[in-house]
């Protein structure tokens, strides 16, 4: 597996995780998700999640415009700015316009539905019931224009080895969307094979995982 290498060697940082399960994204709609920092006397108001046929719809295959977009260089990403090509810049300028505008959507797409899929007896594999097909072509259909659309830009990102043999990228979060390119398409394969959640589910977390990690660097502008 690609890491970091020696970009996180000697620099210790430590990542406080919150997973959320494919229930609590969907059911949780009726409680807020804690902040740390809010009011304790501040009353947050519940909001209702969206229905199936509302958040289960087809998303438009996104083309990228014009973005006065620039990669930043936090330590030690300052140590490996040379290395940072003009296609690194445009790979990542337009993974970042994906990632603001359909990344959030599918991601609580994928999430409905590893839940819609559990029936009653605890099976998850039967999509004849109801109108779990056509959720699942609908779901399908849009991680496989994600995944289309992220190949050719996460397989142009410059990939460089160190000294000690690990594999790097020089472009800050570069490898957060090769990892988020990845577990998409390992997520689309294994609902297409009618996997189980459970055999799923690790690359729905990874994927999130690595999403979550995008966000929270601000590298796209968020």
């Amino acid at each position: 597996m690609m890491t970091r290498g020696f970009l996180r060697r000697g620099v210790v940082a430590l990542f406080c995780v919150v997973t959320f399960s494919s229930t609590t994204v969907v059911l949780g709609g009726a409680s807020a998700l804690a902040d740390p920092d809010a009011d304790p006397n501040v009353v947050v108001p519940m909001v209702e999640p969206p229905s199936d046929s509302d958040l289960i719809r087809a998303l438009p295959i996104f083309a990228p415009t014009p973005w006065q977009w620039a990669p930043t260089f936090p330590f030690p990403y300052d140590q490996t700015r040379n290395a940072v090509t003009d296609a690194d810049i445009g790979a990542m300028r337009d993974m970042c316009q994906w990632y603001n505008a359909q990344y959030a959507t599918l991601r609580s797409q994928i999430d409905r539905l590893q839940f819609n899929r559990i029936g009653t007896d605890g099976k998850d594999f039967d999509y004849t019931r109801n109108d779990l097909q056509q959720q699942v072509d609908i779901v399908s259909g849009n991680v496989n224009q994600a995944v289309d659309f992220l190949a050719p830009r996460a397989q142009a990102l410059t990939q460089a080895q160190n000294t000690f043999g690990d594999n790097y990228f020089p472009v800050y979060e570069g490898e957060a969307f090769f990892k988020l390119w990845e577990q998409l398409s390992n997520v689309n394969n294994g609902i297409l094979a009618h996997q189980p959640d459970w055999f799923t589910g690790p690359s729905v977390q990874k994927a999130k995982r690595w999403g979550s990690d995008i966000h929270r660097s601000h590298v796209c502008g968020q």
